[in-house]
This record gives structure tokens, sequence and C-alpha cells, in this order.
């Protein structure tokens, strides 16, 4: 009797240290703390196209074109995103005062910015397109019909905290070129 409760005593013991101790992973306002999402030099393609493959499910449901990565874009959100680490505040403008269609230019897009989504966060790309879902105006940006370029990018600080930014703008072929400053 006394080998069965100690065998039944240590088994409930094992049991017990199995339990995930939830008080360190609860903020002092009762919500989940954020988890650290890493992102690795070999996961921003995976990254990347992600996003993409996500964005244009969403279009597809909600009867749009779909829409393609673009390299200026893309370079234009990284920018971004890096600039908004840096002040440490996420917003439109950037700390010289350039708006998202500036950037876009000085990448050398020449379509027509059609806007930019901007999020400070720990969460994955996948639970940052969900947010911006929720947002009308976000939400607006990712189904625009009349978009058919994307670029996302993204800055990870050491200690975990993401910066993305994700920019929507027309093929060259489908609208005008931006016009250059001074050229109207």
């Amino acid at each position: 009797m006394d080998r069965r409760n100690i065998l039944l005593g240590l088994g409930a013991l094992a049991v017990a240290g199995c339990a995930a101790d939830v008080s360190n992973r609860i903020g002092p306002d009762g919500l989940p703390l954020p988890q650290r999402y890493n992102i690795g030099p070999d996961d921003a393609d995976d990254i990347k196209f992600r996003m993409l493959d996500s964005v244009n499910t969403l279009r597809q449901a909600a009867g749009v074109t779909p829409v393609q990565l673009d390299p200026q874009l893309t370079a234009a959100a990284a920018t971004h995103s890096l600039d908004m680490a840096n002040q440490n505040r996420p917003w439109m403008f950037g700390s010289d005062g350039s708006s998202p269609l500036d950037r876009a230019r000085r990448a050398g897009f020449r379509g027509r910015m059609l806007g930019e989504n901007i999020s400070e966060s720990y969460e994955t790309e996948l639970q940052t397109l969900a947010a911006w879902m929720e947002n009308t105006s976000t939400r607006t940006v990712i189904l625009d019909p009349d978009a058919r370029r994307m670029g996302f990018s993204w800055h990870q600080e050491d200690a975990g905290k993401l910066w993305w930014t994700l920019n929507m703008g027309t093929d060259q072929a489908i609208q005008s070129p931006m016009p250059v400053p001074g050229t109207i």
C-alpha cells in the first residue's frame, strides 16, 4: 500500500511539474505579455512571401486584383521601419518630415502611391495583418482595388520589438506616374 501511495504521489508530482507557470506570462493588467518573435536573416523572403500570399488571399476574397511585391515600395517600407524605430514612435512622417509619397519617390517608385500601413508590435506579420484588417482605414489600404504593387518590410530591435510597414501603389502602366517635384 505504501509503495502504491508513493508511486501515485510521484505521479502527481510529475504531472504538477508539467503544468505551465503562467504567472510570469501575464502582465499586471491581466493581459498576456508579448512573446518575442525572432526574425533571422534567412527568414526575410519567407516573411515577405507569406505576407504577400495572405494579402492576396484577402484581396481575392474581396473580389479585387492581386498585388505583387515591388522592390521600390519595399525599399521605402524598409527605410521607414528603421526610421520609426530610431524615432521610437509609429507615425507616417519620417524624421526628415517625409511622407509615404516622398519615400516612395526617393526609392524610385513611379506608380501612384495609394497608402501606407504601419505598426509597432511584438506580433508576427500575420498577427499584424489581422490587426490591420480589423481597422477600417488600414483595411482600405490593403483592399484598395487600384493597388497592383505592394512593398513590405520591417525593422526588429535587439529587444525584439518590430516596426512593420506595408505600402500599396499602382502599376505605372495603369496610372500615370507620380509627378517629379519641379516639373509641373
